[in-house]
């Protein structure tokens, strides 16, 4: 079935033929409207009002057809043409839901585009509403909580390793033989010819940057697009916490002030210092970059966790080990000594409902 033009923003169809059955004429103008108010606004705003940021094309499309099926199932459910929804015909979507056969992964993004909706009322429309569905669904490949988490001994080996990995002997405590290896390894690791090692590539081989990463993802429990955002002003060395800027959080909820270790603060002061002498972060803001001078992603922070994890002689084939493991033994170890409240603050949870994922019965606790 082709649309017209008029019907479309940046091909996304506003007025789709099953809603045309439920209207007349007048009603399809103002529908047309009300989509093509929503469709703009995500696609510019959507995402990241604060930010001018909106949702990919992809999204919008997928959300705009879900959004047209909760207003379908609503006239349906009334017997007639209502142009605003509200929480109470949202939660009935989701009751409906939870009686179809189909996928949670499924049903969460149903859920997802009508928070989208609401979100847009809010934003755009100044209406004071928030909805808080009474069926929560979840997508397990996007919450996913690994099989496999770090255990307390994991931990440790891991911060070990993570100081021990690549490192060098002092240039001073090692015999002109010994030297001229250490130099043969250098010259391979850094894809130099060996007799332009400097003193300098000596000291680079003792970068602080996986040692103050791995630590402070181990007591933030942080999430790759947290290693990925991570900046500067977040590190607070005097009190001992990462500062976020709400603006800068994973979910752009709220501000948040996350507790670190006394020894990984005096690593970040190190990494700190080490940063300020490399030329790739001059007038970059970004805490980590990887040697092409990006931020970290998903795919190379999961480069470094594996290489950390070889090197704490973690079991990579049997065990179901990612970065998420990271914050999932986070979450578990502060949850069972501090409790649920101190975790989901640690761990940046808005709800302890979110936190109580990821607990896990374990006898040992984070030290």
């Amino acid at each position: 079935m082709t649309h017209s033009s008029e019907n479309k923003v940046d091909g996304i169809v506003l007025v789709t033929e099953d809603s045309k059955k439920h209207l007349n004429p007048r009603q399809e103008v103002t529908y047309r409207q009300h989509r093509r108010d929503l469709a703009e606004w995500m696609l510019g705003l959507g995402k990241n009002p604060e930010k001018a940021e909106g949702y990919s094309h992809s999204t919008v499309k997928n959300r705009m057809n879900r959004i047209d099926l909760f207003y379908r199932f609503a006239w349906d459910r009334k017997g007639r043409y209502v142009q605003s929804l509200d929480t109470e015909d949202a939660d009935n979507w989701m009751r409906h839901l939870a009686r179809q056969d189909m996928k949670e992964s499924t049903k969460n993004h149903y859920q997802k585009s009508a928070k989208t909706l609401f979100k847009w009322k809010r934003e755009a429309r100044n209406k004071d509403v928030k909805w808080d569905p009474e069926i929560q669904y979840s997508d397990p490949s996007t919450t996913y909580t690994p099989r496999d988490y770090l255990t307390k001994d994991d931990r440790r080996k891991m911060r070990e390793a993570a100081m021990s990995y690549g490192s060098v002997p002092h240039y001073n405590s090692v015999t002109p033989e010994e030297r001229s290896r250490w130099k043969t390894y250098l010259s391979q690791k850094l894809q130099k010819p060996k007799d332009k090692i400097t003193m300098k590539d000596w000291e680079k081989a003792n970068s602080f940057k996986y040692t103050s990463m791995i630590h402070t993802a181990l007591d933030a429990g942080l999430r790759p697009i947290e290693i990925k955002r991570a900046n500067t002003h977040w590190i607070d060395t005097q009190n001992n916490v990462l500062r976020i800027p709400r603006e800068e959080s994973s979910k752009n909820r709220e501000n948040w002030m996350v507790a670190v270790k006394e020894e990984t603060s005096r690593i970040l002061e190190r990494w700190l210092d080490e940063r300020n002498t490399r030329e790739r972060y001059d007038e970059r803001d970004a805490l980590w970059l990887t040697t092409h001078q990006n931020r970290y992603n998903k795919d190379s922070f999961r480069d470094v966790f594996r290489k950390i994890a070889k090197e704490a002689n973690l079991d990579l084939e049997n065990r179901d080990l990612t970065p998420y493991s990271i914050r999932h033994s986070t979450a578990t170890y502060v949850a069972e000594q501090e409790g649920l409240a101190v975790a989901a603050q640690q761990c940046r949870h808005k709800s302890k409902r979110t936190t109580e994922k990821y607990e896990h019965s374990s006898t040992t606790r984070q030290q």
